[in-house]
């Protein structure tokens, strides 16, 4: 579960040498941000009508290729980043990819909670994950572009940020599970009032005809919850990459590469929570550390090796002593 590959840590490690301590600011082109766009929209194409055209369990396999396939492709765009804008932009964008993709663990896990509970088959969970990506990206796009421009007019809200990242790393290092029933949520019962729904499912429809009349199914249902929890979790990852990079490029492009794999990773961990009994707490310490991070950056830019060295040990850390855990009690 190492998310980047060693070799190619130490190349960004290094690359991130070359930065002068602060955050890279980019010459973006007219053409740059319709490329980055287009191939997004392209590889979302390519999920939704090719390999995915046809509803399908997802198995272990499956999963782990797609897996390794997205991670794949967000390693690549780093190098594209390193060869385009540099060694410093290359280190920001890993910084922001491996932030994204370690606090989206948690999102996996709620994921699951929401399939169960509503009890969605198998088959169809991967339709209503892709446009939760598809809502996601769009959402993560808004957030970033208003949190840059508050941060450029008053810098201040660095300071904000990041205590308010601080305060919810050591938030979640104090919770433990507790029950968490989605049907009885208030986003749910006030879906239920206005939106008219039926308890059926109708293959991966998230609309059906029921005596005429135009119906939710329970898959719209579990998309509107998959896109409100995706919009809790944007409150802390979102100002967790703009702690590594203060360019709107670089964060979007971090957050989409590691947002788009992350159906492959829920098919992958979502019965594996219990494996890993030490990765909230380890979620929780690199909370505490990019909003200490954010912090400082009032008054002094951490270099982005430092911070990757960081947040790749803490994670490393907690997942070996979470496999050591299982070991040592089975």
């Amino acid at each position: 579960m190492n998310i980047l590959p060693q070799p190619v840590l130490s190349v960004v490690l290094a690359a991130g040498e070359s930065s002068s301590g602060g955050k890279v600011d980019l010459d973006i082109g007219g053409w740059h941000w319709p490329v980055l766009l287009g191939v997004l929209g392209a590889l979302l194409l390519l999920d939704i009508l090719v390999i995915h055209r046809k509803a399908h369990v997802v198995h272990t396999r499956e999963a782990a290729i797609e897996s390794a396939a997205w991670i794949s492709v967000g390693l690549l765009f780093g190098l594209v980043m390193l060869w385009e804008f540099g060694g410093a932009a290359a280190g920001e964008y890993m910084g922001g990819y491996l932030i994204e993709k370690s606090l989206s663990v948690d999102n996996v896990f709620v994921w699951a909670v929401l399939f169960a509970h509503f009890k969605v088959p198998a088959q169809y969970q991967h339709r209503v994950l892709f446009w939760g990506i598809f809502g996601a990206l769009a959402m993560r796009l808004g957030f970033i572009f208003a949190g840059v421009a508050i941060i450029n007019s008053f810098r201040f809200t660095l300071i904000l940020f990041g205590l308010f990242l601080l305060y919810s790393g050591i938030k979640l290092l104090q919770t433990h599970d507790e029950g968490f029933d989605p049907s009885d949520s208030r986003a749910m019962r006030l879906f239920h009032r206005f939106v008219p729904s039926t308890d059926e499912l109708d293959g991966q429809k998230m609309f059906t005809k029921v005596n005429g009349k135009r119906l939710a199914t329970p898959l719209l249902a579990v998309l509107v919850m998959v896109e409100i929890t995706d919009v809790i979790f944007a409150v802390d990852s979102v100002p967790a990459v703009l702690a590594v990079t203060g360019e709107q490029y670089i964060a979007f492009a971090s957050n989409a590469f590691a947002i788009l794999g992350l159906r492959a990773l829920y098919f992958l961990l979502a019965d594996m929570r219990d494996r890993f009994q030490y990765l909230q707490t380890g979620l929780g310490v690199i909370l505490s550390f990019v909003g200490v991070k954010m912090t400082i950056s009032y008054w002094w830019h951490m270099p982005i090796a430092v911070s990757l060295s960081v947040i790749g040990l803490i994670l490393t850390v907690s997942i070996v002593a979470s496999i050591r855990s299982e070991s040592s009690a089975g």
